[in-house]
C-alpha cells in the first residue's frame, strides 16, 4: 500500500470515529437529560434530528471509504451500493434542512418583543415537529432518484456510460433527466441556503442593535440575554461552518462532473469536506448539554 493512500486511509478513519463519537456523546447527553427530568428545550429536538443525520452520513460515507483507502475493492454489492448512496443524500438533506430550521428558531428566539415577528416567539415551538417531519419527507421523496442510477462496481461490464465513485458506479443519465433531477436537488439545496442566510443576517443585526443598546444604557444585560446570545453565536458558528464546508464540496462536485475521468483524490477530497461538518458539529453544541447538567447539579 502506497504511503499516500495509507495516509488517506487513516484520515478517513480518524474522522470517522471523531464523529460519531462526537454526536453519539451529544445524543447520549440528550437521552440522559431526558431521564433526570431536567426540562427539554424546544431547540434540543432540533439538534437530535441533526445528530441522528450527522451519523448516517459519517456511516455512509466514511466506512466505505477508510476501507477503500486500506485496499478493500467490491466490497459492495448492487443493494448495498444504492442504500449507501440514497440515505447518504437522504441524511445531507436532513442535516441541511435542520441547520436551516435551527438557524430560524434562533432568529425568531431572540428577536425582540417589539419587531413585526413576536407573534412567532410563543408559537414557533408547536412548528418543529411538522417542520422536521417536512424535511425528512422532502429529503427522502427527492433523492430516491439516486436507487436509479447507482449500482456496483460488478456490474461495469455492463455499462457503456458510468462514473466510478471509488467504490459504486453511478450511471450517466440522459441530458433531461439529469436536468430533471439536478433542478429537484439544488432547488431545495438553495431554499435551504437561502434561509439559513436570512435568518444568519437577522441574528448578526438583532445582536448589534442590542449591543448598542446596552452601550448607551451603560448596563451590562441581564444573565438570561447573555446565555441566550451566547448560544446564537454557536449557532451562527455552526452555520457558518456549514456553508463553506458545503459550498466547498459543491464546487469540487461540479468540477467533477465536468471531467471525463474519474479522479481518485477529487472524490476523497469531496468526500472529506462532505463529512467535515457532521464530523466537527457536535464539539460546536456539546457545551448545551453540559449547561443542562450543570443546571441540574445546581
Amino acid at each position: 500500500m502506497a504511503s499516500g493512500t495509507l495516509a488517506v486511509g487513516i484520515f478517513f478513519l480518524f474522522q470517522t470515529v471523531l464523529g460519531m463519537l462526537g454526536n453519539s456523546a451529544l445524543i447520549c447527553c440528550f437521552i440522559i437529560t431526558d431521564f433526570t427530568g431536567i426540562r427539554a428545550k424546544p431547540i434540543d429536538l432540533i439538534v437530535k434530528h441533526l445528530s441522528f443525520a450527522n451519523i448516517m452520513v459519517i456511516l455512509c460515507k466514511g466506512i466505505p471509504q477508510t476501507m477503500t483507502a486500506f485496499g478493500q475493492t467490491y466490497f459492495l454489492d448492487d443493494i448495498s451500493c444504492k442504500l449507501l448512496f440514497y440515505l447518504h443524500r437522504v441524511a445531507r438533506g436532513v442535516s441541511l434542512g435542520s441547520t436551516s430550521l435551527l438557524s430560524i428558531f434562533q432568529a425568531i428566539t431572540i428577536s425582540p418583543f417589539n419587531s413585526k415577528w413576536v407573534w412567532l416567539k410563543f408559537r414557533a415551538p408547536k412548528f418543529i415537529g411538522p417542520s422536521l417531519g417536512l424535511c425528512w419527507s422532502l429529503s427522502l421523496l427527492v433523492n430516491s432518484f439516486v436507487i436509479m442510477t447507482v449500482t456496483d462496481m460488478r456490474d461495469k461490464g455492463n455499462l457503456t456510460e458510468f462514473r466510478q465513485f471509488v467504490y459504486c458506479l453511478v450511471v450517466k443519465l440522459s441530458k433531461e433527466s439529469y436536468v430533471i433531477y439536478l433542478t429537484l436537488l439544488f432547488s431545495t439545496d438553495f431554499i435551504c441556503l437561502g434561509l439559513m442566510m436570512w435568518a444568519s443576517a437577522s441574528v448578526v443585526f438583532i445582536l448589534y442593535k442590542h449591543r448598542q443598546k446596552v452601550q448607551h444604557i451603560h448596563s451590562s444585560p441581564s444573565t438570561k440575554s447573555f446565555s441566550e446570545i451566547k448560544a446564537t453565536r454557536r449557532i451562527l458558528s455552526l452555520v457558518y461552518s456549514f456553508v463553506i464546508l458545503y459550498g466547498t464540496s459543491v464546487t469540487l462536485l461540479i468540477y467533477f462532473s465536468f471531467q471525463d475521468e474519474t479522479d481518485t483524490g477529487l472524490v476523497n477530497a469531496n468526500v472529506a469536506m462532505s463529512a467535515c461538518f457532521p464530523a466537527l458539529c457536535p464539539f460546536l453544541l456539546i457545551s448545551h448539554c453540559i449547561k443542562s447538567f450543570q443546571s441540574l447539579s445546581t
